[in-house]
């Protein structure tokens, strides 16, 4: 009798600290009532009923929205942050934001809101409204709201492709043999980390996750960080280089690498890259409403930790790899996500024919 007791204190305590760690996430600080509601649903799947008003009862549904998706869904850091930027153009839209003021007008009203007083690009606006249905179908779904006038919204919003930022083979090697000065050794392993990414094609969230039980002597098997999707990544002589320059040091939580953190190493990239001369002039193209803008760049103003995915991927398929593999390599599971990497690939393959067509 004691041990079953036992069990299900444990099973209390365990299912209290993952609420709080999920109010945390949201940033929220609950209530005893919203706490004990969150414990009575967790353990008993219990549904409270409350009296609350029209106006408070979206962001009721809001929060419970995100909590539960971000359970089921094993949301990252990221993903919270994005719901919660959303519900903070709700309110600066709307302090009393309530179902009834989401209906066509007001969806409407809610993208000027987003163009002209938050100034956002076309293509922001599309992910908000992108995120913003996916909790509308939600709370449809719950039965929260019976207004489904967001299912035929769909804005007219000017938009370009994201342009695909990464190294050309010739700038890959240029960073990966520069000696840096004195004054910059400071950039070193930062260029070293980053140029690993480039040859495995590992996201920042797993080379900073990394460990030397992932690594053998001819491939690293990780479970990234984002998807869960288990890889096998075979090295090549420049990843095999870069992890035998650093066996042996030892750096926080065991890892392989001196990996320090994302924002910090999209700031130092930008130096790496600026110090390296890579400075291929790159045009930008975004709208804001139906005004076109176009602003260009040097390369190493655009350049962070996600680029080293793309140079992988993008290298790659010029070199003759077939995409198939490629995948294998990525994680990516359908041509879709594939398409903008093999349309650069094909786009570089026909400038490389004309080299024939010397007189």
């Amino acid at each position: 009798m004691a041990s079953v007791i036992n069990r299900e204190i444990n099973h209390y305590e365990e299912v209290a600290e993952k609420i709080f760690s999920q109010f945390e996430k949201e940033n929220l600080i609950p209530d005893k009532q919203t706490f004990k509601d969150a414990f009575l649903k967790e353990v008993r799947n219990i549904e409270t009923k409350k009296e609350i008003s029209k106006e408070s009862e979206f962001l009721q549904a809001y929060n419970t929205f995100t909590r539960e998706m971000g359970f089921q869904n094993s949301w990252t850091d990221a993903t919270y942050k994005k719901f919660t930027t959303l519900k903070n153009h709700l309110l600066a839209f709307n302090k009393e934001i309530s179902f009834s003021a989401l209906n066509e007008d007001g969806l409407n009203m809610f993208v000027a809101y987003l163009r002209d007083d938050a100034d956002l690009r076309n293509s922001t606006i599309k992910k908000q409204i992108g995120f913003l249905k996916w909790f509308l179908r939600w709370a449809n779904a719950k039965g929260y709201n019976d207004i489904r006038d967001f299912e035929i919204f769909s804005p007219k919003l000017k938009d370009t492709e994201k342009k695909v930022i990464f190294l050309e083979w010739d700038e890959l090697m240029k960073v990966y043999n520069f000696e840096f000065p004195e004054n910059k050794r400071y950039l070193e392993r930062v260029r070293d980390v980053f140029c690993f990414c480039c040859f495995t094609s590992l996201r920042y969230s797993d080379v900073a996750n990394l460990k030397w039980h992932n690594v053998s002597d001819y491939y690293i098997m990780i479970t990234t960080i984002k998807t869960a999707d288990t890889l096998k990544i075979e090295l090549n002589d420049y990843s095999k280089a870069i992890l035998e320059k650093y066996r042996g040091c030892s750096f926080p939580n065991n890892t392989v690498l001196p990996v320090i953190t994302n924002q910090k190493m999209n700031e130092y990239i930008k130096q790496v890259g600026y110090v390296c001369e890579i400075n291929t002039p790159i045009n930008i193209t975004y709208y804001k409403g139906n005004e076109r803008i176009d602003e260009v760049y040097p390369k190493y103003k655009l350049l962070g930790t996600h680029s080293g995915r793309r140079t992988f991927i993008c290298n790659a398929l010029m070199l003759g790899i077939s995409p198939e593999v490629v995948m294998k390599w990525t994680g990516h599971s359908d041509y879709k996500s594939m398409k903008p990497y093999i349309d650069i690939a094909d786009s570089a393959k026909q400038k490389a024919m004309k080299l024939f067509n010397k007189k």
